[in-house]
């Protein structure tokens, strides 16, 4: 695509959101080709019993799992954000939960797609494809109206709420294999839906970032009240098997005392801004985030310290979208441990099972640069390399071993997976493939 034609058609939001299709605008104008099949073999599912360090044990608990949805525009953001969102999400929690106090982890995705309108998504890739070669043409006219038509077509991807007959998107639920996974270490894992901030964000501005954290809050506080037997929750959450309502009782047995946040893009960006050390605030009473971990997690404003909690990133050399920054921003004057796990091979889009190809979901691709070796693609660390390409289900083993380890250790209090989270121990599994920074605290107070 030509650069003045690229240019223009990003200007309008909905028409680069359609094309980066997730990729933020700092990385908009980067060609994405799909990668060829990984020549990587997927890894076999963790066995119990590995040694501690390396691969994590899963835990012992029955996973169940419900839904609740309090309305898509049930929330509105604090100004100067202009738009609302829905109050929706997947959870997943141990069978016997009325057993103990435990503690609490809120998931938030990045941009996407909101609806998965396949219509549009058909018609978008038709226009793509007669764009594409009425610039190679150099028909201007031609050209300007083809713009047209991708914006046109792309507009109910990114609606808010969807067209009649159209599901959204989950993308919510495309973190289920984490929030099983723990789940059955014992945690309550809620992954919150963010369509309605997708539609009507616009790039990266401050304002989306704050949104995001206060839709955090809103789902924190709506968990306190739930923990307390009362509040919007009381009675909506329907089991996800069934559709009956769930027959769980939260109240008393949730630990506000030990939550974490995860978050994955925009969503990370979120989870961080929640986080920084000027938001505490702002949280629910009674509240406190012990852990905060973002799967390549996005930011270009100027990013608020996060130094007063343990903070994990893990991201993927193939990434077009971050470099994994997080960590070089706070080291130095960090007052808690920063970890940084970096995937050689691995790309944006696999962290999100809704958002890859394997799927075949409205949208799926793998994002990656692809190389010139099959099977490659190309590192976006600044040394464009080309690194054997991760296949969907090895990332997504290595991130459910990382995620698990690094909440039981800061959650938990359970360091047997120190030497992994520290980089003194590997993965037999993934040799050579997984690169740990580990940041001590450098201050205290």
């Amino acid at each position: 695509m030509a650069v003045k034609h690229r240019r223009r058609l990003f200007s309008a939001r909905a028409g680069r959101r359609a094309l980066v299709a997730g990729a933020v605008a700092a990385v908009a104008a980067a060609v994405i080709v799909p990668v060829q099949a990984s020549a990587a073999k997927a890894a076999p599912g963790p066995q119990p019993g590995q040694e501690a360090g390396q691969e994590i044990r899963p835990g012992t608990h029955e996973v169940a799992k419900a839904l609740y949805d309090l309305g898509d525009q049930a929330f509105t953001p604090p100004a100067p954000y202009e738009g609302k969102t829905e109050l929706a999400a997947v959870v997943h929690y141990p069978r016997d939960v009325a057993k103990g106090r435990h503690p609490l982890i809120v998931m938030q995705h990045g941009l996407w797609h909101t609806c998965a309108d396949r219509t549009a998504q058909t018609e978008l890739e038709a226009a793509q494809k007669a764009l594409a070669e009425a610039e190679k043409t150099g028909d201007e006219d031609e050209v300007t109206r083809l713009l047209t038509l991708v914006e046109q077509a792309s507009a109910p991807l990114w609606s808010w709420p969807c067209r009649d007959g159209v599901r959204p998107l989950p993308s919510s639920s495309g973190y289920d294999f984490l929030a099983r996974a723990l789940a059955r270490e014992g945690f309550i894992v809620v992954s919150m839906g963010a369509n309605g901030i997708n539609a009507t964000s616009a790039g990266q501005a401050p304002s989306v970032y704050q949104a995001r954290a206060a839709l955090i809050d809103k789902h924190l506080e709506l968990w306190r009240q739930l923990s307390q037997g009362k509040g919007p929750l009381l009675g909506k959450l329907k089991d996800a098997r069934t559709g009956q309502d769930s027959r769980a009782r939260f109240a008393g047995h949730v630990d506000l005392g030990r939550v974490g946040t995860l978050g994955h893009s925009m969503g990370g960006g979120g989870v961080m801004q929640h986080a920084s050390d000027d938001r505490h605030g702002a949280w629910p009473e009674g509240v406190k985030v012990k852990a905060v971990l973002g799967l390549a997690p996005t930011a270009t404003w100027d990013v608020e310290p996060v130094t007063k909690i343990p903070l994990a990133v893990l991201w993927g050399t193939c990434d077009q979208v971050n470099t994994g920054r997080y960590i070089d921003w706070n080291k130095g004057k960090n007052k808690a441990p920063l970890h940084g796990v970096t995937l050689t091979g691995g790309n944006h889009n696999s962290f999100n099972t809704q958002w890859s190809p394997a799927s075949g979901q409205v949208g799926g691709k793998n994002d990656a640069v692809a190389g010139r070796l099959p099977g490659h693609c190309v590192s976006q660390d600044g040394r464009q390399q080309e690194h054997p390409g991760l296949d969907e289900a090895t990332q997504r083993r290595i991130t459910t071993t990382y995620t698990t380890a690094f909440f039981r250790r800061y959650l938990m209090g359970d360091t047997s997976a120190d030497a992994l989270l520290t980089g003194k121990k590997h993965l037999p599994y993934a040799p050579g493939t997984v690169n740990v920074e580990h940041v001590p605290p450098q201050r205290r107070g």
